[in-house]
């Protein structure tokens, strides 16, 4: 096991009712903020009407700025840093899911900055501070209310990248399961895949003795596998899968199962490229990369391969060998993505296979991806040709 330190300073504000909070707990940081959402289902369910009467009643001020989009682009960014710094904002709080997270943090960096924020995207700078954002979530899925990360897309090249600093962690974070109920099912899917990746990431490592958090990663695959058959089999409405979903998703990104490992994370870029080439939401880009990576990394470790065929997909291993049980974990994976309706290969998400070669160049633009294998370029392109099959 590696040495860690663990510190996540987000205080989680979790169950019915808890927006209404968002008032009283901004106020303790700021009285004039960004208020940062997509529009659309926030305006029409009333949601963001609740949250302007909680900031009203703490006597906080909004600006508001809406129309974030799906893998959350840079031009957006740019609006709502001239708003923070025109508008003397102190402070950005969310109300939506990962991208509107993303975005939120972009700005929060890019509001105390005199240069270009795409620059700490770019590897060019690191960022070591940005406004208090605080989130009230609406899709459980990129664990962004808790994490330290934000990933943006450059329309220009569509390029999407991420950066990962302590100063991005919100300050607070509001998790109703309520909130979730009129997802519509393929966003609900997305969300899922997307946390579930978040867990393998970290789960797929080379780092020996390492039982606790093996079993803890498990556990949570387990608990979101379960919860989302209850979800797409009748039970979207129904309160306590969706408050396991949630929770579920905070918990896989928030690193405590990162603790005493070093993750993979080369499945994250890999995907990235499909998503800004062919605009494919990122749950999506991940259902079809995953299994095509562990099938491409079977041989390199087969026991751990198999330990997740085995404790994830209920694989008995009596009837099996290591190899043979890793496949047939890769065969109930994607079955598992196919029933909640998630693609699993190019074709399911009718992408080209024309570019793959460009895809994986651009995947290692920065040098190889992943830790459990190092992956070049002909690694990235040979899983892409997987995903192709």
């Amino acid at each position: 096991m590696q040495n860690f330190e663990y510190y996540n300073k987000t205080k989680i504000i979790f169950g019915k009712g808890t927006e209404k909070q968002v008032g009283s707990e901004t106020a303790q940081y700021a009285k004039r903020v960004l208020l940062h959402h997509s529009g659309g289902s926030a305006v029409k369910s009333g949601r963001l009407d609740r949250v302007k009467d909680s900031l009203k009643q703490a006597g906080v001020a909004w600006v508001e700025l809406d129309g974030v989009k799906p893998n959350p682009r840079l031009s957006k960014v740019y609006e709502g840093i001239e708003i923070c710094k025109k508008e003397k904002l102190e402070f950005v709080l969310a109300v939506g899911g990962g991208s509107v997270i993303d975005s939120a943090k972009a700005i929060a960096i890019g509001a105390l900055d005199d240069g270009d924020v795409w620059d700490f995207y770019q590897r060019k700078r690191k960022a070591d501070k940005a406004l208090p954002v605080a989130t009230v979530l609406t899709i459980p899925a990129a664990g962004s209310e808790s994490s330290i990360s934000s990933v943006i897309t450059n329309e220009e090249g569509n390029l999407k990248q991420g950066v990962n600093e302590e100063c991005l962690r919100p300050v607070f974070s509001i998790l109703n399961p309520e909130l979730t109920y009129s997802l519509p099912p393929y966003q609900t899917a997305c969300g899922i895949a997307d946390m579930m990746a978040h867990v393998m990431e970290r789960y797929f490592t080379k780092e020996p003795n390492v039982e606790l958090t093996d079993e803890l990663c498990e556990g949570t695959m387990r608990v979101m596998i379960r919860n989302a058959r209850k979800i797409f089999s009748g039970g979207g409405e129904d309160y306590n899968p969706r408050a396991e979903i949630m929770w579920a998703g905070c918990i896989a990104h928030n690193n405590l199962l990162n603790t005493g490992r070093i993750g993979d994370w080369g499945s994250h870029p890999i995907g990235h490229e499909l998503s800004a080439l062919y605009d494919l939401a990122h749950g999506a880009s991940l259902s079809i990369i995953f299994p095509a990576w562990i099938t491409y990394n079977i041989k390199e470790d087969t026991p751990r391969l198999a330990r997740f065929a085995a404790k994830v997909w209920g694989v008995d291993g009596a009837f099996y060998d290591y190899e043979q049980a890793a496949l047939e974990g890769v065969f109930r994976l994607k079955n598992f993505f196919r029933s909640i309706g998630l693609p699993v290969s190019f074709a399911d998400a009718k992408i080209e296979t024309s570019r793959i070669g460009e895809m994986a160049e651009r995947a290692v633009r920065f040098g190889p991806v992943g830790n459990y294998r190092k992956l070049n370029k002909n690694d990235v392109e040979a899983i892409y040709r997987i995903a192709a099959e």
